[in-house]
């Protein structure tokens, strides 16, 4: 993944480390290095315990909010191969 530019982008994240509602900046975002030319991607952002994710088509659009342990079972099953569509 490689970081896009810096962002003022941020949410209301309800994860473990964050009050619920809290405000919460995320400042780069990255995206996948295997994004094709026409922006087919998510992005993904640092939060206190867990990451935000986006559209890359659509940064000022929704943000999902995921814990470490959730993302990491995510990113584990998509690169074993057993992540369903």
């Amino acid at each position: 993944m490689r970081p896009t530019s810096p962002a003022d982008a941020s949410l209301r994240h309800h994860g473990d480390d964050v009050a619920a509602g809290q405000r919460v900046e995320i400042t780069a975002w990255r995206k996948s290095s295997h994004s094709n030319p026409a922006g087919n991607c998510i992005e993904v952002g640092k939060v206190p315990g867990g990451v935000a994710v986006r559209d890359g088509k659509n940064p000022d659009g929704p943000i999902l909010t995921f814990s470490r342990d959730a993302w990491r079972a995510f990113l584990d099953a998509v690169r074993s191969g057993t992540a369903v569509r």
